[in-house]
Parts: structure tokens; C-alpha cells; sequence
């Protein structure tokens, strides 16, 4: 462990203490100081000006990353009938309806992603306290209950996040993998933040983007500046 230790804080003096760096800055920096022999995951913490506390202030929404994850997605599918072939067709690892539901009670876990058709939506809320606490339930303003079961599937299946705010007003996201290198990383980082733009409520005062900041598995966060991805946004 204490090789470990050493190692972080070598790669953590590469960055500079305070500093608000630029989105091509940090990314740079996040692929230049991982220092482990696995790929490294990148995630992205996003304080916003929100109170979540009141309702029309929770954040919430979906976004499919330009270069994806760089990681496998198990999806499970809740339908019947046509569903269930149009799920399989799509890619849906898993498909069915009430033995699913018999198997996650007994404690079968073994996905990552639920997409249900509306009229499934009454058997899956009986395992809702077993999904719920692990972000696994369905949700239509997510989109991952609808009928168009195909575009949900092939959208989980390319890359799908789904973010939320949480109690203090920060939004946690992965956004790739770091051998995807500095430009996809930026690409991805952006598409997240625009669309957590997009969601800004009106009775949010003041600033809405209030600080970012960028971090792999095993390395040192990096501040990145609200302003200078507000730009390259407006830019591009």
C-alpha cells in the first residue's frame, strides 16, 4: 500500500493546488498522470446552483455519451409478446417478464441496466424496494420505460449514462475510459455537461454550473473551470 501511496502523491504534485484548468488542460492532465496498469475509469463531479430539496430543482435526466462508455452493459428488459423479441433483437442480454422478477427476488442481480414496457411497470414495482436503493428502476424520464424498447436497448448498449443531484447539489458521472485519450474524454465530459444545462430549472438563481472537477480511479481530482467548457459549448 505504501507504493501505492507514494505513487498518487507523485502524480498529485502534477497538479497545481487551486487551479482552474481548461477542459483540454484537465483532460490532458487525467491521461498523463494515470499511473496503473488497468484502464482507468473517468468521472466527472458537477456542483450546480440547486437546492434539491425542493422539487422543481431535482436534477435528473439521461445522456448518451458520444464515445460511449468503453465498458459492456447488461441489460435486462422487462416485456411480453413482440417486446421481448424486439428487446433480443436489439441486443437485450435478458428478456421476460414475471420469472425475472421470482429471480431478482431470490437475489439474481446479474445486470446492470432495466429498460420495461409501460404496461410491465405494475409487476416490476413489486421488487421496487430491491431496485430502488441501487438505481436499477425504471423510469420514463430517463427513458427506460417505453415501448420503443429497440432505441432504449441500443442507446444503454452505446453508452447511456444516467445522472441525478444529489443531497448537496453535486452530480457524479463516469465519462469513459482514459485510454480513450484527451480529445474523446472532452467530447464526452461535454455532452454530459450540456445536457445537465439544458436542464436548468427557472427558479434557480445565480450561478448554475458552480464547479467541476475531473478524476480517474486511482488518481488526483482536477478543477476544471465552468467558464472555459461554457465556451468551448458555445464555440462548437
Amino acid at each position: 500500500m505504501s507504493n501505492i501511496g507514494k505513487g498518487y502523491l507523485e502524480e498529485k504534485k502534477k497538479v497545481e493546488s487551486g487551479k482552474r484548468y481548461s477542459l483540454k488542460e484537465a483532460v490532458e492532465l487525467a491521461v498523463d498522470t494515470a499511473r496503473v496498469k488497468f484502464d482507468e475509469t473517468a468521472d466527472v463531479a458537477i456542483q450546480l446552483g440547486v437546492n434539491p430539496k425542493h422539487a422543481d430543482q431535482m436534477i435528473r435526466g439521461s445522456v448518451v455519451l458520444p464515445n460511449g462508455l468503453g465498458k459492456s452493459v447488461r441489460v435486462l428488459v422487462f416485456a411480453k409478446g413482440d417486446k421481448e423479441r424486439e428487446a433480443l433483437d436489439a441486443g437485450a442480454d435478458f428478456t421476460g417478464s414475471d420469472e425475472f422478477i421470482e429471480k431478482i427476488k431470490g437475489g439474481w442481480l446479474e445486470f446492470d441496466r432495466i429498460v420495461a414496457t409501460p404496461d410491465m411497470m405494475g409487476s416490476v414495482g413489486k421488487i421496487g424496494k430491491i431496485l430502488g436503493p441501487r438505481g436499477l428502476m425504471p423510469n420514463p424520464k430517463v427513458g427506460t420505460v417505453t415501448f420503443d424498447v429497440k432505441n432504449a436497448v441500443e442507446e444503454l448498449k452505446a453508452g447511456k449514462v444516467e445522472f441525478r443531484v444529489e443531497k448537496a447539489g453535486i452530480v457524479h458521472s463516469p465519462v469513459g475510459k482514459i485510454s480513450f485519450g484527451a480529445n474523446k474524454l472532452a467530447e464526452n465530459i461535454l455532452a454530459l455537461v450540456e445536457s445537465i444545462i439544458k436542464l436548468k430549472p427557472a427558479s434557480s438563481k445565480g450561478t448554475y454550473l458552480k464547479a467541476v472537477s475531473l478524476s480517474t480511479t486511482m488518481g488526483p481530482g482536477i478543477k476544471i473551470d465552468p467558464l472555459d467548457i461554457r465556451n468551448t459549448l458555445k464555440a462548437g
